[in-house]
């Protein structure tokens, strides 16, 4: 990125390549995001809320302080990360050399762990609109508007979960506040452990699986060879790779390889079910 520039109340990062703000928002990795009427997108992370459009390679930001820009979004947004490196190495692969031309500039974002960790719990067996009704309302009842912290969903009890209408989920939402809170899960710490230490450190937590680990990894610890899978993307990859699929083929890159996987057989309109 060159330069941010404020003007007319608007914020403008300019020489912003290699992105697709919609592509990236619509990947799955996310669930606090609206599309405004305007072409916006309002997206929350935390306790922060913002206003972006992307219009060639610079992104417009709204209610967004420079400096929030710079201590927050830019990070979020992976925005300083070398992607046109990546597509080098994924290039290679016939199958995502398509897939790149037809859904290009997938970043992964870069979350909070615990907030990750508890939207893919609420996740599993469910579709994105009724996740991001879920997420809303826990918002909305513990977080003040902002994500609540481990500590405060850990005060509660099933009962006081009701409201969120997250079924069975609600029970493995308070294990993970409780056990994060005590200390038996530390978060914290997943970045730098060997992935298979940090898939076992989180499958500590009541209902958290392969599948949710390599979720709240990719998405929430910066480990970019996790490949989520659930049944949906296993026929993915069944389709697009018949023969079997090792993911060292993708050199250290097989979470990115798996966004934009996800996103081509998505908007391929493949019928895999």
């Amino acid at each position: 990125m060159e330069r941010v520039s404020a003007a007319g109340g608007l914020l403008f990062a300019e020489g912003v390549r290699e992105f697709s703000l919609r592509a990236t928002l619509e990947s799955g990795q996310c669930f606090r995001y609206r599309e405004l009427p305007d072409g916006f997108f309002e997206v929350r992370a935390g306790s922060r809320r913002g206003e972006f459009c992307l219009r060639g390679e610079t992104l417009i930001c709204r209610s967004v302080l420079a400096t929030d820009f710079e201590a927050f979004w830019r990070n979020y947004f992976d925005l300083d990360f070398d992607y046109a490196a990546v597509r080098k190495v994924l290039g290679r692969d016939p199958v995502l050399a398509e897939a790149m031309k037809r859904c290009g500039g997938l970043h992964i974002l870069r979350q909070e762990p615990f907030e990750t960790l508890v939207t893919f719990i609420i996740s599993q067996n469910n579709n994105i609109p009724r996740i991001k009704g879920i997420v809303a309302r826990l918002c909305e009842a513990y977080g003040e508007g902002g994500f609540p912290s481990p500590e405060r969903l850990a005060a509660l009890d099933i009962p006081g979960l009701a409201c969120l209408r997250a079924g069975f989920r609600a029970k493995y939402i308070l294990d993970a506040a409780r056990k994060v809170t005590a200390g038996e899960v530390n978060l914290s710490a997943l970045p730098a452990l060997p992935y298979d230490e940090a898939e076992a450190e989180l499958r500590k937590i009541s209902g958290v699986g392969e599948k949710v680990a390599a979720c709240v990894l990719l998405f929430g610890a910066r480990q970019l060879d996790a490949f989520p899978v659930d049944v949906w993307m296993k026929k993915a990859v069944g389709h697009f790779y018949p023969e079997g699929l090792d993911r060292s083929r993708f050199g250290g890159f097989a979470g990115i390889a798996q966004q934009y996987l996800y996103h081509y057989a998505r908007i391929s309109g493949l019928h895999l079910a």
